[in-house]
């Protein structure tokens, strides 16, 4: 039974050694690492960026957010303004779309009407 386990055996012995050689030398790579000054000042430099600089990532998002709602918002106005242009357009150009407008808008009559506004109820979901 012994030489069966034997192979097993070295083969855990090799793997040990490697896992604690390996990790040792890792341990040993990364001390050495903290103690190179320009890995210090470049790891101090990174951190002032990302947290403590006035375009710090916090800002950035904050920033791009905010152009995002601004670009929404000019698209919305640069339709209106194209729907303000088109009934400007046929408002002054056609004397009887003007009146409907007056009408309907404004509530406009002439002398001899009489205007009634039927205003239907809300229904409630």
């Amino acid at each position: 039974m012994l030489k069966s386990l034997k192979p097993y055996l070295h083969t855990q012995r090799i793997m040990n050694s490697f896992n604690s050689n390996f990790t040792g030398m890792a341990f040993r790579r990364l001390i050495n690492l903290f103690r190179n000054k320009y890995f210090l000042v470049s790891l101090a430099f990174v951190v002032w960026m990302i947290f403590f600089d006035k375009n710090d990532l916090f800002s950035q998002y904050q920033y791009h957010q905010e152009v995002n709602k601004l670009k929404q918002e000019r698209d919305f106005y640069q339709k209106e303004t194209e729907k303000v242009a088109k009934d400007l357009k046929e408002l002054t150009s056609n004397p009887q779309q003007l009146e409907k407008f007056a009408r309907e808008k404004y509530l406009m009559k002439k002398d001899n009407e009489d205007v009634f506004v039927i205003v239907e109820p809300k229904k409630e979901e």
